[in-house]
């Protein structure tokens, strides 16, 4: 495959996004590399089907449709990919823009036949202006944006970020669709990690697949006022330890924390270290830094320990969905 057809899904859940949203989709229309086409999926939301439908009516490029599952955004993904008919599909965030290359740059790593994924570098818009002095680079994934800590350049990943992702059609027929029940869910708790358990179940399933991060696909990611206070860093930590346990109930500890180990184990101390020669040095917000790093890695494990005895009491799992050879996909 040397010049794939790429599907663009947008999954989107509320009005008060709407002007993010029409960015997200003008920045897509406005790339160098044009879409096959652009999906907007609507979560249970009738206002807002019914508003972007009348805002796109011209624009034949542009489908507007409802998530035809359960409220979330693993449903919203898998009603996209269902209905979506490029040979990759690639995923951007609601209030999210891409830069001009973004799909060129994913359409090239495509031209290994092995890769199944591609991912991209995705960079805060602080609504402040600028980054909070006490917020931690390698904590950026908090906000949905790449952390300090991934390597340079195009490389293998054990998972992209879904967010600024894109997949190759064969890797949804080898392993059914996003899991439902470990991911976000409109007005609930801030979770994640559905990427994470979706590529690993791919590179079992396909033990020759090759997963990328090339971090020229870049993308711009709002970061709205609430999430810049340390209460939704918290709150985001300590999800993500919740949907950890989750992942590792699915695919094993050993692979579902393979890249947390080198993360917790290298990247956050170097980072406590950089903050409080900052402190020492009086540069603004060291200590505060250093004291956010140590805070994430102790709400995020108090939130895998807990995740954990609640999986083990309930049983708790996830559903897979199965992506169904509908007239949508690509022949």
């Amino acid at each position: 495959m040397s010049d794939p057809d790429i599907s663009v899904v947008i999954c989107v859940y509320t009005e008060d996004r709407w002007g993010d949203i029409l960015a997200a989709v003008a920045s897509v229309r406005a790339q160098s590399r044009p879409a096959r086409e652009t999906l907007l999926v609507v979560d249970h939301n009738e206002t807002l089907l019914e508003r972007l439908t009348r805002e796109y009516k011209e624009a034949r490029e542009v489908r507007v449709l409802a998530n035809a599952g359960p409220r979330g955004l693993s449903s919203g993904r898998n009603t996209g990919i269902d209905a979506s008919q490029g040979e990759v599909i690639a995923f951007l965030d609601d209030d999210a823009v891409a830069e001009r290359d973004w799909l060129k740059h994913f359409a090239e790593a495509y031209e290994d036949p092995r890769v199944m994924a591609v991912g991209g570098r995705t960079m805060p818009i602080w609504a402040s202006g600028r980054r909070p002095a006490w917020f931690p680079e390698e904590f950026d994934w908090v906000v949905g944006c790449t952390y300090k800590g991934l390597p340079p350049g195009r490389v293998r990943v054990r998972n992209v970020l879904g967010g600024n992702a894109s997949f190759r059609r064969s890797a949804f027929d080898a392993t059914g669709g996003f899991a439902t029940g470990i991911g976000r869910d409109g007005d609930k708790r801030p979770l994640g990690c559905e990427e994470t358990e979706l590529c690993i179940r791919l590179t079992r399933a396909r033990p020759d697949a090759i997963l990328l991060i090339d971090d020229r696909a870049v993308i711009h990611h709002r970061v709205p006022q609430p999430r810049e206070h340390f209460a939704y860093f918290r709150t985001r930590t300590y999800a993500e330890g919740l949907s950890k346990a989750l992942v590792a109930r699915s695919v094993g500890a050993e692979k579902g924390l393979e890249s947390e180990r080198r993360y917790t184990t290298r990247v956050l101390p170097a980072g406590v270290g950089r903050g409080l020669r900052d402190a020492l040095l009086t540069r603004p917000g060291g200590a505060g830094r250093a004291g956010a790093i140590v805070a994430g890695v102790l709400t995020a494990a108090g939130g895998y320990l807990v995740g954990s005895v609640r999986a083990r009491r309930s049983g708790a799992t996830f559903a897979v969905a199965g992506i169904p050879d509908g007239e949508g996909a690509a022949a």
